[in-house]
C-alpha cells in the first residue's frame, strides 16, 4: 500500500487527519498517520524492493469502541492486515489507539 493510498483510505472516516502531527492543537477524535518503516530487499548493495509500513493513530478523549469498530471495518473492506495497540496518554488525557498495517 502507498502513502497516497493510506491518505485516501483514511478520508472515508471524516475526522481530522494529518500525516505524523498537526500544526496547531486538535480536540479528539483525530487520526494520524506516518511510514513507521520500510523493508528492503537488498542484494550487491543495491535496493531490490522496498515496502513501507503505517501507523495509523486514533485519538480520543474517551474510550470510543464504536469509532474503533469502524475504523477497523474500514481496513477490513480494503483488505488491510492490522496489529491493533491501545495506550492512555495521562499527560495529554487520552487515549491513542495504534494500528500497525
Amino acid at each position: 500500500m502507498t502513502l497516497d493510498k493510506v491518505c485516501k483510505m483514511l478520508k472515508q472516516i471524516e475526522l481530522p487527519l494529518a500525516y505524523n502531527h498537526f500544526k496547531s492543537e486538535q480536540k479528539p477524535p483525530y487520526l494520524v498517520y506516518m511510514i513507521s518503516e520500510t523493508e528492503s530487499f537488498a542484494a550487491d548493495n543495491k535496493v531490490y524492493h522496498k515496502e513501507d509500513r503505517f501507523a495509523i493513530e486514533l485519538y480520543t478523549a474517551k474510550k470510543d469502541a464504536l469509532l474503533e469498530t469502524r475504523l477497523e471495518v474500514l481496513l477490513e473492506d480494503h483488505e488491510v492486515y492490522y496489529e491493533k495497540y491501545e495506550a492512555y496518554i495521562d499527560t495529554e488525557k487520552m487515549y491513542q489507539i495504534r494500528y500497525e498495517i
